[in-house]
């Protein structure tokens, strides 16, 4: 058998890594060669995201860059999978020359096979079934060693009317609890420290296999683990229910941190975006878990620009987030997807109107977020350190409230050596650019 030098890119959200992972895993176990860059490789597997159009844009610079490598002779084939290839298979085949084989989102677990038809000349395209795939193999965990994601299910039935993950991801559909925990298991022996619960949506998780939420139930299990921190990704706002939230007060492993996106207040905006529930219905589900899980980090999601959103619908948006002081919230633009329901529907939004507006969001939401972390001044935080940085000759790490890539850090000065991935103790004394500096206090008991 010939081995040979495999690279992967993955591009896009955590659930697309955890695939990639997936198919790493895949290659090692057929006896081929994991390398960590694509120049020197025999063959590069690009993951890719084609949610948005700033995705897409950015896939599709990954393919050029893999293409000039190649043309360069420091790279011999190129697998594009994920999906940009599972929506624009044609636009690829046609536009693309330079891409040697494709994989969709139902055929992840074709990645051998593929390679080593490209390896042979061929021009693999495998496109399986996208709500039929497995999702239990093995990992080969990329990420730093005291922190990994475990994807609970794969695929949204939610059909949100802005939204084409449904169409690339198939239906909804969760793994097995006891996958599950085995999973998990793994990864605490392994020295995780902090696991990161993912899905579409993980509140759903179990109503496919169980005919009932079992998020609760699965978390309640994850505690048993030697977890220190459990961080939950993503909420669907109508299935947090009281008995999720018992479970989270419960557990001092659990974050008191939700990624719960609302996308819009607006009743008549969150109607036309097929979403479940009311602006009063979110407010009042804020106030129950700010009530229930003291000093509570609330993360969302906003889009501003979806057609029919007036200025007074966005006005109701800003005084939203005015009245209710999220701590973290990425605002965008919306992006009108074809295949969608929202691409066809009436008063579309200008495009620099909607820029506008989520250049205001972002600036109110700046100042929000500016005025919360001025009040963490003078506060005893628990860290997870990740390193010493030497651009601002201190070190580096997150707390509770900064989840992997997407929020704030925290700078510290520290007397002695502090080893990545251990939990410290650090007193907040000022801001730098949005980020926390402070000084080592001492490190956590575990």
């Amino acid at each position: 058998m010939n081995v040979y030098k495999v690279a992967f890119v993955s591009l896009g959200c955590a659930k697309n890594l955890v695939n990639t992972e997936q198919m790493a895993a895949l290659v090692r176990q057929a006896g081929h060669q994991i390398v960590p860059d694509a120049e020197g490789a025999d063959v590069c597997v690009l993951n890719t995201c084609g949610f948005i159009d700033s995705a897409k844009r950015e896939a599709i610079d990954h393919i050029l860059y893999l293409a000039h490598l190649k043309e360069e002779g420091q790279l011999k084939k190129l697998l594009v999978a994920g999906c940009l290839s599972q929506r624009y298979r044609d636009d690829i085949r046609s536009e693309l020359p330079e891409v040697d084989g494709m994989l969709g989102t139902g055929s992840y677990t074709d990645v051998v096979e593929a390679i080593e038809a490209v390896m042979e000349g061929e021009s693999p395209e495998r496109f399986g079934d996208i709500s039929h795939t497995y999702e239990d193999g093995e990992r080969m965990v990329s990420t730093v060693p005291w922190s990994a994601y475990l994807k609970i299910a794969e695929g949204c039935d939610n059909y949100c009317a802005f939204c084409i993950i449904p169409y690339l991801r198939g239906h909804y559909r969760s793994r097995s609890m006891e996958s599950l925990l085995a999973e998990a298991r793994k990864l605490s022996e392994a020295g995780v420290k902090e696991l990161i619960v993912i899905a579409q949506d993980i509140t759903r998780y179990g109503m496919d296999l169980y005919h009932k939420p079992m998020l609760a139930a699965l978390l309640e299990e994850l505690c048993k683990l030697d977890f220190h921190w459990i961080r939950l990704h993503y909420l669907y706002p109508d299935l947090v229910t009281d008995e999720l939230i018992d479970v989270i007060a419960a557990h001092d492993q659990i974050l008191n941190y939700l990624d719960i996106p609302i996308q819009h207040c607006n009743d008549r905006i969150l109607k036309a975006m097929c979403r479940r529930g009311t602006k009063d219905q979110i407010s009042r589900l804020f106030a129950k878990l700010r009530a229930r899980l003291p000093g509570l980090v609330l993360r969302t999601s906003l889009i501003c620009g979806l057609p029919g959103e007036g200025e007074a619908e966005f006005e109701e948006l800003c005084a939203f987030l005015e009245e209710q002081r999220i701590e973290r919230a990425g605002v965008f633009q919306f992006s009108p997807e074809e295949g969608t329901k929202a691409v066809e529907m009436p008063d579309q939004v200008d495009p620099e109107v909607a820029q506008r507006r989520v250049e205001l969001a972002v600036d109110l939401q700046s100042r929000i977020m500016d005025e919360w972390n001025e009040s963490r001044l003078g506060e005893t935080l628990e860290v997870l350190c990740e390193g010493f940085d030497e651009e601002m000759g201190c070190y580096v790490g997150r707390s509770r409230a900064d989840s992997v890539d997407i929020d704030g850090k925290v700078y510290f000065t520290a007397a002695g050596e502090v080893v990545p991935g251990t939990f410290v103790y650090v007193t907040v004394t000022e801001l730098v650019d949005g980020d926390l500096m402070g000084e080592f206090e001492e490190e956590a008991a575990l």
